[in-house]
């Protein structure tokens, strides 16, 4: 019950401008630019907590720029998970903004398969025991990221 209060009072414009400004002030700090584009990109996929597609920004940028190309919202793209400012769905074949940016991490993301929204989840326990276990078959682990597909509150409570 207590997700449920957190999310019903969740404050998104307070957390796009955040979001917003830690990625300006990171972007400095490492000596990168966050050009318009890159701005754009990220303002637009931090527009809701639902995973974003590529051409789906491609369409949404289109409407400003139009000669806006594929390849200049893949590079992008790889610019801000480069820069660890978005992750990259796998499941989705789409775009989340990071929560947590300020170093590198490893993540658990809550998909809901009914309204599609992601939420992002430090797991230490969770990324303990994947690398316990990825070290007893010697596995050799680049980057983990766990996605977890179900309902969430909102859509359990609406349908259930």
């Amino acid at each position: 019950m207590q997700i449920a209060t957190q999310l019903s009072t969740h404050n998104h414009d307070r957390c796009v401008l955040t979001a917003m400004d830690t990625a300006e002030r990171l972007c400095r700090e490492r000596g990168v630019r966050l050009t318009p584009l890159r701005r754009k990109v990220l303002e637009l996929i931090w527009a809701d907590h639902r995973a974003v597609k590529a051409y789906d920004l491609l369409a949404r940028i289109g409407e400003d720029r139009k000669n806006a190309k594929p390849a200049t919202v893949y590079r992008t793209l790889e610019f801000l998970t480069e820069q660890g400012l978005i992750h990259r769905v796998e499941s989705l074949n789409a775009f989340i903004g990071c929560n947590c940016c300020e170093k590198p991490h490893e993540s658990i993301l809550f998909i809901c398969r009914q309204c599609g929204e992601v939420v992002e989840r430090s797991a230490p326990e969770v990324m303990k025991a994947l690398s316990a276990e990825a070290f007893r078959t010697g596995f050799s682990v680049e980057r983990k990221t766990v996605e977890v597909i179900g309902t969430c509150v909102q859509c359990s409570e609406k349908h259930g």
